[in-house]
């Protein structure tokens, strides 16, 4: 990864966190959605306003007063910056993938596409019969890399590689926390498939028999492939609902002319029916074998596990540590902080560690699997401190202890510390800290509120005209 990809993936600041999220399903198993608008993605999609505005033939205009003809080219520059300021602020707002108009015949209404839909779309890397998929590698390059690999353009899957992915799929007692870096681009996941696995990584232990029992429908502690696939149709009626459509309504008929929009009933899903690499892995490659709980927790730990290991080996070279400054950088690549305030976290982190030991795999492991636990640690904090005031080290370790049953080695309590204790008191901001681990935990996708219509514009405006052209 390039230095600039170590940095966090988006930088904003003024953010005022929502308390509304936007719901991709109705089920707590996969995490809420969210809005949150991507640079990358969203420069991407601005060739579909360039036919609105063409900034491109601008050219530099150098005014001097030579009488009154002179006004105009003043109001020219002028209206020139204007727009400009204007094509700016426009870039960094939300951008419809699509807007069709309303018809009698197909009540289909402009939805901007989630960044989690955006992200899947920018990924996938195949395509078999007009649907999108990702390979496992690009499942995994989605989590850990801010863009995907350049190409040319998406491989088109036959009917041959399907059989060939089917055939060397391993069976779930042959899975481990290689399974998806030894797979690389020989398997498919769907977009349902995906939210599932991105909410994998962010559940606790203690969760993973909850989310077991949301697909095991009839309570026979066994899943089978048809209660898997009822997480397709939730989301069906999820995506339906927030384009406005009926539930009922024959999707079919509607006709967008955009990849980003996808006329079936599973919404990111096309309508044939093909085994995915994650079903041939869960039931085997006839579908009839069953998902039992042991076989659950055991996937979602290797996964978890996997892409842990591939964020640590990003930084350890090879080595069986990490610095403590690469722990800080992986900390807080995904939180929304500008660069003065990035920068600030590491300085302080390099000032106050006098002794470098690194941060082991193990100890790395244990911090991660603490965040899966965070709204515990939350709770316990709050009831613990009472008043939210800043907490030592004694009650940081004690507090974890009591949410993980495990416990975080003194040298890794002490660097977090040196990461986010404010003023060197040995106290650490319990409000700044939570905020900062849940952007970790999110990887990005947690929910913000965003400043829009005109006063957002007008602030944009003053802030474009304060900074150098």
């Amino acid at each position: 990864m390039k230095d600039s990809d170590k940095l966090p993936a988006v930088q904003k600041k003024n953010k005022i966190e929502s308390s509304s999220d936007e719901s991709e399903g109705s089920l707590s198993l996969v995490d809420s959605e969210d809005d949150i608008d991507d640079d990358r993605e969203e420069e991407e999609q601005i060739n579909l306003h360039r036919n609105y505005l063409d900034l491109s033939d601008i050219q530099e205009i150098k005014v001097k007063y030579h009488g009154p003809n002179s006004l105009s080219i003043v109001l020219a520059a002028g209206g020139t910056i204007a727009i400009y300021t204007a094509y700016q602020c426009f870039v960094n707002k939300s951008v419809l993938a699509y807007q069709p108009k309303n018809t009698e015949e197909g009540g289909v209404r402009a939805v901007k596409l989630t960044s989690r839909e955006r992200r899947f779309i920018r990924f996938a890397s195949v395509e078999y019969d007009g649907q999108l998929y990702m390979t496992p590698q690009d499942f995994l390059e989605s989590v850990v890399e801010a863009d995907p690999r350049p190409r040319l353009k998406r491989k088109m899957l036959t009917t041959s590689d399907m059989e060939y992915m089917k055939e060397h799929t391993p069976s779930l007692s042959q899975g481990s926390p290689r399974l998806f870096r030894n797979l690389r681009d020989k398997g498919i996941i769907s977009y349902t498939e995906y939210l599932f696995l991105l909410s994998v990584l962010t559940k606790p232990q203690s969760g993973f028999r909850i989310a077991f029992n949301m697909f095991d429908t009839d309570g026979n502690q066994r899943v089978d492939k048809n209660e898997f696939l009822v997480m397709e149709k939730i989301f069906s009626h999820a995506w339906k609902g927030k384009r406005g459509l009926a539930i009922s309504e024959d999707l079919s008929k509607i006709k967008i002319p955009s990849e980003e929009y996808v006329d079936d009933e599973q919404g990111l899903q096309r309508r044939h029916t093909v085994d995915t690499t994650l079903i041939i892995h869960f039931f085997g490659p006839k579908g009839r074998e069953e998902l039992r709980f042991e076989g659950f927790r055991r996937f979602m730990l290797d996964l978890q596990t996997e892409v842990l290991e591939l964020e640590f080996s990003e930084f350890s070279k090879g080595l069986q540590t990490i610095s403590e400054v690469d722990f800080a950088k992986i900390l807080l690549r995904y939180t929304y902080l500008d660069t003065d305030e990035y920068d600030m976290y590491l300085d302080r982190l390099l000032d106050r560690i006098k002794e470098t030991k690194g941060i082991t795999f193990e100890e790395f492991y244990v911090f991660c699997q603490f965040l899966n636990n965070l709204e515990d640690f939350t709770i316990a904090m709050r009831m613990y401190t009472l008043a939210d005031h800043p907490i030592s080290k004694d009650e940081f370790h004690r507090a974890v202890k009591i949410c993980t049953g495990t416990s975080l080695s003194q040298h890794l309590v002490h660097t977090v510390f040196s990461i986010f204790d404010e003023d060197g008191d040995g106290l650490l901001s319990y409000r700044e800290f939570i905020a900062i681990m849940k952007d970790r935990l999110h990887r990005g996708f947690r929910s913000y509120a965003k400043n829009e219509g005109w006063d957002a514009f007008k602030n944009c405006l003053k802030q474009e005209m304060k900074s150098p052209m």
